[in-house]
């Protein structure tokens, strides 16, 4: 039994955030690759859409820069032959403050010949913009209509 293409990823990406270790991840990614990071754009400019290899790299290392991972557990996952899905809880550092960050995502991948060729993923937004901000965001009631 072969060891499933997401696992390797999932390790090549944490040592380029990390450890700025770039030279396992660039073989794993297509050249084609679509990678869309759903979330707050305005707060946070390396999420959002992208197209091809050079600036999926781009954004890996714009992580890089900004936070370390310090734990991630995968609350869930289903592995498919060229796919993966999974809900995942990340305790992350933001390195020009020091300042922990926790969230939730979910990611959906998708492989071809060992490369990664699609990635989604969609982070719990209002959670992570009320710790960047450093305060609660309270929102108006709503109320039942009809």
């Amino acid at each position: 039994m072969t060891e499933h293409s997401l696992w390797r990823f999932s390790r090549a990406l944490h040592r380029a955030v990390n450890d700025r270790d770039f030279s396992d991840i660039e073989s794993l990614i297509d050249e084609d690759v679509e990678w869309a990071i759903y979330g707050p754009i305005d707060m946070f400019p390396f999420l959002g859409a992208r197209q091809g290899r050079d600036a999926v790299l781009d954004v890996i290392r714009q992580l890089a820069d900004n936070f370390r991972v310090r734990r991630f557990d995968r609350e869930s996952i289903m592995l498919g032959v060229d796919s993966a899905a999974s809900m995942l809880r990340y305790s992350l550092t933001a390195l020009d403050s020091d300042k922990p960050i926790s969230l939730r995502v979910a990611q959906f991948a998708q492989f071809r010949a060992g490369k990664l060729i699609s990635m989604r993923v969609l982070v719990d937004t209002f959670d992570l913009v009320e710790q960047a901000l450093g305060r609660a965001i309270h929102l108006p009631k709503m109320t039942r209509v009809g």
